[in-house]
């Protein structure tokens, strides 16, 4: 017992912080590493204190409590804090808060704190099992951060210091948090991989808990692409920044740093995604693209990989397709009910032409899927042609972009306006080519719905004109347009009410008399103490009237096509942000953020 009570003096004297409350050296400074989820103890550690008064001393239960418990746990032969706990008198973590308390150590909440699978992935899942501490941070290049259920057990603290090559420094965590996290790495191990050149039946399994000893970077991978989807991910970013490798996740729009991955695991990590994308691992002089099919806890998820050579190294971007994780109901895009009338009479129109407008990622091809599936009956023939197909639709031919053997959209859309088509689909209309012939399928009994990179609904027909389509037709063809982004949604469990002052709105472009009543973040455990969670779209719906037409045919400026537009009640991005951020959905910043800080538009 003196052994474990010297070991736990020292750690203590590595991070402990004093009675009068300021941090020692070493102590995790809170400012300098921003960890949720992490307290500091407020005092010195000492393993002759007893628990239940330090339980008492924290507020956590009384004292005549406690000396009952005493009492009871001497006739049941068990200890105080396990009576305490089973009579609900404290919780788990107000134990597990306790004990770190008691040693002089940091109290960590699982359920909030972000693991670094980076981290976690220096121990097998077995030896974590049998010791009930995992991995979790980096506190330093040379010191990890170790959640354990167990604090006294110094054989543990040694042989994962011996199995790391780190040192070690420990914090509490409740044996259910524990257990929790590593069932959830355990569960990222089952992924199950199409085999090459096999049907798409044919599955390859990939049991990662069986490999866990002989392929750690195997392991570490696949629990980096499964703790992507379990977020909620778009993107799971590897930059290499000089040494390491820098991991992030762009989550609702916004990158948010995951984890740094060692030098030395760098280029074993690079070649696996490699590997499974069956790209060249023996080429890092240039970009390469490819694609791979997992099935992650339990449902399948795409990975469309591009890796780019950079002055420091290669790294990989890897956009996550989560077919489970679309929406595909108009009913919860988020637009209005005037602007969900006009898109939907719109694309229920026999023929004519629909434009989806917006930057990369503002959810157009989500847009125009929803519209497809409203349309997709028995009685049409629809036929999409995208880069890439994105996701696969039931009773849909679609046809993927394929430059290399000369399929590109032009030459796709020529052929399928000769497959008797009722609906077309055009990915995206990047040329002259492809918009003169979108343009005449609309104008010979075709509905056609494609996405243009314009930054508002008007310069739609602009862009147009200026590709070299002649005013006459992209007056006659196109009978609606729509903009979009994306903002995040606030976060239900901690949004806090506030009134926006009528100058803080003017200063964001706006022409308000008033104060008015709106939403802020806060930030909480579930939201990863962002304060927003999930994405909602800010939409403007432009119909081309009689009136915009003769706008667009006389060449008139953008300006003057949407003043025309907003006069017969078109609102702007801009504004349907404002209205969303009066109904609590969003917060200003973020409609600031998505528009620019102007909002222009």
């Amino acid at each position: 017992m003196n052994e474990g009570r010297i070991a736990y003096e020292r750690q203590s004297r590595l991070r402990a912080v004093p009675a009068d409350g300021a941090p020692v050296e070493g102590a995790l400074a809170l400012e300098d590493k921003p960890w949720n989820g992490v307290i500091a103890p407020t005092r010195r550690g000492s393993s002759n204190r007893f628990l239940t008064d330090v339980i008492v001393e924290l507020g956590l239960c009384t004292r005549e409590r406690v000396d009952e418990a005493i009492a009871a746990a001497k006739r049941a032969g068990t200890t105080p804090e396990q009576i305490l706990v089973a009579a609900a008198a404290i919780t788990p973590d107000g134990l597990a808060r306790a004990v770190a308390e008691r040693y002089g150590l940091d109290f960590i909440d699982l359920s909030i704190f972000s693991v670094d699978m980076t981290a976690a992935n220096l121990v097998n899942i077995t030896a974590a099992k049998r010791y009930e501490a995992l991995p979790v941070g980096f506190v330093d290049q040379r010191t990890l951060l170790v959640a354990m259920a167990e604090p006294a057990n110094v054989v543990a603290i040694d042989d994962i210091s011996i199995m790391t090559g780190y040192e070690v420094r420990p914090a509490v965590a409740t044996h259910e948090d524990i257990h929790s996290v590593i069932s959830r790495l355990s569960r990222f191990g089952d992924v199950v991989q199409p085999a090459a050149g096999d049907d798409d039946d044919a599955v390859e399994v990939v049991d990662l808990r069986e490999s866990a000893d002989d392929a750690p970077i195997v392991r570490l991978v696949h629990q980096l692409v499964g703790q992507a989807v379990e977020a909620g991910a778009s993107d799971l970013h590897l930059a290499p920044d000089g040494q390491d490798l820098r991991v992030r996740l762009r989550i609702d729009g916004v990158l948010n740093e995951l984890t740094t991955i060692p030098r030395r695991m760098t280029a074993g990590v690079v070649s696996r995604i490699k590997i499974m994308a069956e790209l060249d691992i023996s080429e890092r002089r240039i970009p390469q693209d490819g694609r791979v099919g997992l099935t992650v806890d339990g449902h399948h998820v795409d990975l469309r990989v591009v890796t780019l050579p950079t002055v420091h190294g290669e790294g990989v971007v890897m956009r996550i397709l989560d077919k489970d994780s679309v929406v595909m109901d108009l009913q919860t895009l988020g637009m209005a009910p005037d602007e969900h009338n006009r898109f939907e009479r719109a694309f229920k129109q026999a023929y004519g032409c629909v434009l989806v407008t917006g930057p990369t990622g503002s959810g157009k091809s989500t847009s125009l899927y929803a519209a497809l599936t409203t349309l997709n009956t028995k009685e049409k023939n629809v036929i999409t042609i995208e880069d890439p197909v994105e996701y696969e639709l039931s009773g849909v031919t679609q046809i993927q972009v394929n430059p290399k053997s000369g399929l590109t959209f032009a030459t796709g859309l020529r052929s399928m306006v000769r497959a008797d088509p009722d609906v077309i689909m055009v990915g995206e209309i990047r040329d002259r080519e492809t918009a003169h012939i979108a343009i005449e399928s609309a104008l010979t009994g075709h509905l056609v719905l494609s996405t243009l990179h314009t930054n508002d609904a008007p310069t739609a027909l602009t862009r147009l004109v200026e590709m070299g389509i002649e005013p006459f037709l992209v007056a006659s063809a196109i009978d609606c347009v729509v903009a979009q982004r994306l903002v995040r949604t606030l976060c239900a469990h901690c949004k806090r009410r506030i009134i926006l002052p009528a100058e803080t709105l003017r200063e964001y472009g706006y022409h308000a008399a008033f104060d008015i009543e709106a939403y802020e973040p806060v930030g909480c455990k579930h939201c990863g103490q962002s304060g927003y969670k999930g994405r909602t779209g800010i939409y403007e719906v432009m119909s081309v009237t009689s009136e915009v037409r003769s706008l667009t045919i006389e060449r008139r400026s953008t300006d003057e096509i949407g003043e025309m537009a907003s006069s017969q009640g078109m609102r702007r991005l801009k504004d349907d942000g404002l209205e969303k951020v009066k109904q609590g959905r969003t917060s200003i910043a973020e409609v600031a953020r998505v528009c620019g800080s102007g909002l222009a538009g």
